[in-house]
């Protein structure tokens, strides 16, 4: 049986003007490619980049759930279930 994601109904932000890693900013750091909290619209760096923002953002706040705001990009990731809920529309 398959996993699924039971945080769906946590979805409260889904899209975003940003397009840099809020916290690599203040560091002074670079980043590889962007997630964006859907909880409260926290903008991180992938695990691809040096500081693993996006993923440090949700242990420091257990929000599960995150997207990808790179161009052309809309999959949805569930850090608690760990699986790829789908997309966003």
């Amino acid at each position: 049986m398959a996993v699924k994601c039971s945080h769906l109904d946590q979805v409260r932000v889904t899209q975003t003007a940003a397009h840099e890693c809020e916290d690599c900013i203040k560091t002074g750091d670079r980043w590889v490619h962007l997630r964006m909290c859907l909880v409260c619209g926290h903008v991180g760096c992938c695990d691809s980049s040096k500081n693993k923002h996006a993923t440090g953002h949700f242990h420091s706040t257990q929000h599960p759930l995150m997207r990808s705001i790179e161009p052309g990009e809309r999959w949805i990731w569930c850090y608690v279930d760990e699986v790829s809920p789908g997309t966003l529309s």
